[in-house]
């Protein structure tokens, strides 16, 4: 029961502390569930980012979900789950019920074009962290250069994107194994 309620907590700090979605939380999630729990390795993490961005759902969520599944099973995804989302659900009532009364103000319009900047940043910092560790070879900067372009410059579902570049890193890695 303790691990469970750690976990919850754990999570409800990323989801009561990162604003700006599941890019944004990278960086706390590194700390708080690999730096000080160790609950999965910084690698894991970002393999289970990856998965929860094909599927369908929240990334934070997708990602609460299968860390908290993977330490706790069923209940811990469950826990971990809670945990990201119930922060939100409270901010965002209590926000909504506000709001309307004070978006025109222009101290409130200018704090959330400061709030858009820093989210930038934190997503800026998860690129590069996440460029670190999955941009490591040839291969993989010329799959990043065909994401990259093929994204920019087309409506190609990031889907589509995923699926393509799991196919051929499995076929570029059978070839190095294969020492071709």
């Amino acid at each position: 029961m303790k691990e469970l309620i750690k976990l919850f907590i754990s999570f409800a700090k990323v989801g009561a502390l990162t604003f700006g979605g599941g890019y944004a939380m990278l960086p706390m999630l590194e700390k708080e569930i690999v730096e000080k729990n160790s609950w999965v390795t910084g690698e894991e993490l970002m393999d289970y980012y990856a998965i929860g961005q094909c599927t369908p759902g929240v990334i934070a969520v997708n990602t609460a979900t299968f860390i908290g599944q993977k330490n706790k099973g069923i209940i811990g995804g469950i826990v971990a789950t809670l945990g990201v989302i119930v922060p939100s659900i409270v901010i965002i009532t209590i926000v909504a019920a506000c709001i309307s009364n004070f978006s025109d103000l222009p101290a409130v319009k200018n704090a959330f074009a400061g709030v858009r900047v820093s989210v930038c940043i934190l997503i800026l910092n998860a690129v590069i962290k996440l460029w670190k560790t999955s941009v490591v070879d040839k291969p993989t900067l010329i799959i990043f250069i065909g994401v990259f372009i093929g994204s920019v410059f087309t409506n190609l579902s990031p889907i589509l994107f995923i699926l393509i570049t799991a196919i051929a890193g499995v076929v570029i890695k059978n070839m190095e194994v294969n020492g071709e």
